[in-house]
């Protein structure tokens, strides 16, 4: 796996999507990152066909194993699996390797999506299927087109972004109106609070509050969860044809 994502870590994906983000290229060059950019989603698309209904848990990479989040994020991951679900994460360290952990120890599917970094990007071991994306858009899209809830855990400005985007889709209607569990109370009151001023203030709907579900229980997520997303939506793991021809198998 290390030589793997070492032939993948190459710093020219890093240089490509900074170079992307500084303004218009020659047409030749935008055209060849957009081909570059749809290898990987087609990748991805294939890499992840089969892994059924799962929740995607977000949080930091830099919480060990003696932090109490990294403790929570385990009893979160446990639960999910106990649910049915497939537990989905940014594939590193924290949060993501305890969530992991969590599903992995309890004979849960567990899956990462680990993005190319400098640092924090080993993919954790606890995983049974993962995938090494260069570019952080391609796998924001890839950690919430397969989920059917969300669960946020401490972590820092890339958790928030991840809450902020899936939030903002489901606010928007270009997805469902799939559960986002906020978890940590104390660590997250002031985020709360701040967003209750943007409903007061009307720059966002009373209603939007209703779309997150702040919590400390573990037994009050997996409520949430019931009636959200697996009595809304029916989850129920259907039985998908492999296409030998395609490479492809069934989760084990």
């Amino acid at each position: 796996m290390q030589e793997k994502l070492n032939k993948d870590a190459n710093p020219m994906f890093l240089r490509e999507e900074r170079a992307f983000l500084d303004g218009p290229r020659s047409r030749f060059e935008e055209l060849w990152f957009t081909i570059k950019v749809q290898y990987q989603f087609i990748r991805a698309f294939r890499k992840l066909h089969f892994i059924g209904p799962c929740v995607t848990v977000f949080g930091s990479a830099r919480f060990n194993s003696d932090n109490v989040y990294y403790k929570q994020a385990e009893e979160v991951g446990k639960a999910l699996s106990e649910m049915g679900f497939a537990v989905m994460t940014g594939g590193g360290p924290g949060i993501m390797e305890a969530a992991n952990k969590g599903a992995y120890l309890n004979n849960g599917y567990s899956i990462g999506c680990n993005i190319i970094l400098p640092h924090e990007q080993e993919p954790n071991p606890y995983l049974h299927k993962w995938i090494n994306i260069p570019y952080f858009f391609v796998r924001k899209f890839l950690l919430l087109k397969y989920s059917f809830a969300f669960v946020v855990l401490p972590g820092g400005i890339g958790t928030l972004d991840e809450l902020f985007e899936a939030v903002t889709l489901i606010q928007t209607k270009m997805i469902h109106n799939f559960p986002v569990v906020i978890f940590g109370k104390e660590f997250h009151k002031e985020l709360y609070h701040h967003i209750k001023i943007m409903a007061d203030n009307e720059s966002i709907s009373k209603e939007d509050m209703d779309l997150m579900f702040l919590t400390d229980s573990v037994e009050e997520m997996k409520a949430h969860l019931k009636e959200h997303a697996v009595k809304r939506f029916g989850l129920i793991k259907k039985p998908m044809r492999t296409r030998w021809w395609f490479g492809e198998t069934q989760p084990k």
